[in-house]
């Protein structure tokens, strides 16, 4: 269970920190992009936090399960 909310935690925080860099890379690379293709790349920050949220959840929901915390 410890475990495996430590390691939920560890995911956000990794992935909080290179939230950064991420945008900083599409940044640069949006720079030879136009129309459509610039409107999905700008999207690309937006999914890359939903997905280390979902997973930091993910990860510490089935620790929860496990220890019992959380009856779902």
């Amino acid at each position: 269970m410890l475990g495996n909310l430590l390691g939920g935690f560890i995911v956000i925080i990794v992935g909080v920190n290179l939230i950064g860099p991420v945008a900083n890379t599409i940044a640069g690379v949006s720079e030879n992009v136009t129309g459509a293709a610039l409107t999905i790349l700008s999207l690309t920050t937006l999914f890359f936090a939903l997905g280390i949220a979902s997973a930091g959840i993910a990860i510490a929901s089935i620790g929860l399960r496990q220890s019992g915390l959380l009856g779902i």
